[in-house]
């Protein structure tokens, strides 16, 4: 049994959410604990009396965001799947995502297929806890966004510096530009794959530089909702 906690300041999606992911045919045995208030929820979580598998939250509420509530979290579970169920754009709220350890992070969108989507993320969430502890202790604090024609639609500025360009130079660029052949032929055939199947690839690459010069970056690449790649990185050099 999977107990998940859903946090949203719409009490009608909560039950929602509650009813298509407790449905007999959801793939999913689980049992969903509804809290509206985002204070109320951190009260709940760090209960002694209570078990979770799972935290799926809103973004914009009352008293704090999801990102506040979800970083509040990691404070006393660091190893807790936690999931943001939003109708923010991912480009908004991607380098928020990141920094503070979001697991996943969904769209809302319309319909029932939302849902679905849902339950497929909280079950690899569950799947994959602990997976990458060892990467998360080394702050991603580069970030970028690659679309369906594998070029960067975005970066921030953190992300450009590690390449030593500037932001506008790398969105356009293929990713496969910014890392020598062996390491595209190694991300091709081991990380694409595994982000491709709506998973999570962390770990260490091989990054080139506008000068031609390489780095030891340790990288984290996962999917948006919509297929595009959402990408972290950090310079490794010396920490090895």
């Amino acid at each position: 049994m999977v107990h998940i906690l859903h946090v949203d300041d719409d009490p009608q999606l909560g039950k929602l959410v509650k009813r298509f992911l407790e449905r007999d045919d959801s793939g999913i045995d689980c049992r969903v604990r509804i809290e509206t208030s985002p204070a109320a929820a951190l009260d709940r979580i760090r209960s002694d009396e209570t078990e979770l598998d799972c935290v799926i939250s809103d973004y914009r509420m009352p008293e704090m965001n999801g990102i506040e509530l979800l970083r509040a979290v990691r404070e006393t579970h660091p190893e807790l799947p936690l999931l943001l169920f939003s109708g923010e754009e991912p480009n908004d709220v991607a380098a928020e995502i990141i920094r503070a350890g979001v697991t996943d992070y969904l769209q809302k969108g319309v319909g029932t297929e939302q849902y679905t989507h849902l339950i497929r993320r909280v079950e690899h969430a569950i799947d994959s806890e602990g997976e990458f502890e060892a990467d998360e202790a080394v702050e991603l604090d580069g970030v970028g966004i690659v679309g369906h024609d594998e070029q960067f639609e975005e970066v921030d500025e953190s992300y450009a510096e590690y390449y030593r360009y500037d932001a506008d130079e790398i969105e356009g660029k293929h990713w496969s530009e910014l890392h020598p052949d062996d390491e595209v032929e190694h991300i091709r055939t081991h990380v694409l794959p595994v982000v491709q199947e709506g998973g999570k690839w962390s770990g260490h690459s091989t990054g080139v530089r506008a000068d031609g010069s390489t780095f030891t970056e340790s990288k984290m690449v996962t999917t948006l909702d919509d297929g595009r790649l959402l990408i972290a990185v950090s310079e490794l050099d010396g920490q090895l």
